[in-house]
């Protein structure tokens, strides 16, 4: 949704009357996302504020997935606060955990907190005890008004490093992540367009699971990593405001 409907809550031009004419040419819509700052809630209403008309339950969160996956484990979760509604009827402790959740960067004074060496170090000992590590997402880098920012990817990388374990992704670009999108939507992937602006986590998580992929020249795009990738969507556009009429003359 970053990115594509909006960028640091200011949305791109179009995107509202784009999602109602999809809905208006029979295009049944998930919207999924990264973020780990909100919890799905409070996005809805960020994307209602935008006039973007959109139900609760369209939306796909980390957040909400990672509390299924989780469930009936004692969780150390290492995430914003916005996230903590969408991780409800989790287990969540301090020490002698089954898992540690990572999770959510944003521009404010909270990630150093959440990120601290204090809590780090801690995530490191209990993945020495025997803990698995799990991870909202892996990105490196993120899209704001005021350009890139370092994202969770980093931070988890660190861990996988000192405690020489792999993180299991529960967000983009992840399997199960756009299957969970799939079922809620009762589609085939073959039927399907993802449509993005990160190469990496939209376009080849999509392909890799059989979707179609249309990129948006806006958020994340960036034209060197297109031009460097072996891989390549199925089609490229201006922005979200042109995807319906590229649809009906790509169907």
């Amino acid at each position: 949704m970053d990115g594509v409907l909006h960028v640091s809550g200011a949305p791109i031009a179009g995107a509202a009357a784009a999602v109602r004419r999809l809905r208006a040419d029979g295009h049944r819509l998930r919207l999924v996302t990264n973020s780990t700052t909100r919890s799905r809630a409070e996005i809805g209403r960020q994307l209602r504020s935008m006039s973007i008309e959109v139900d609760d339950d369209e939306l796909q969160t980390t957040g909400a997935v990672a509390a299924r996956v989780l469930s009936g484990k004692r969780v150390l979760a290492l995430t914003m606060p916005g996230m903590l509604d969408d991780l409800e009827g989790l287990q969540l402790v301090g020490m002698n955990v089954d898992a540690v959740l990572l999770g959510g960067a944003d521009e404010g004074e909270e990630t150093g907190r959440i990120f601290s060496y204090l809590n780090l170090n801690r995530a490191f000992h209990e993945l020495e005890a025997g803990a698995e590590l799990y991870c909202l997402h892996k990105n490196r880098w993120w899209q704001t008004a005021d350009g890139a920012r370092l994202d969770a990817g980093a931070f988890v990388a660190g861990l996988e490093y000192a405690a020489d374990i792999e993180a299991n992704v529960l967000g983009k670009p992840s399997n199960a992540y756009f299957a969970a999108a799939l079922e809620a939507l009762d589609a085939e992937p073959g039927l399907t367009w993802m449509i993005g602006d990160d190469l990496e986590n939209d376009i080849v998580g999509a392909q890799k699971h059989g979707m179609k992929t249309l990129l948006v020249r806006t958020g994340k795009f960036r034209p060197d990593e297109v031009e460097r990738s072996s891989v390549q969507p199925d089609g490229i556009v201006s922005s979200i405001a042109q995807v319906p009429d590229w649809l009906e003359q790509n169907p």
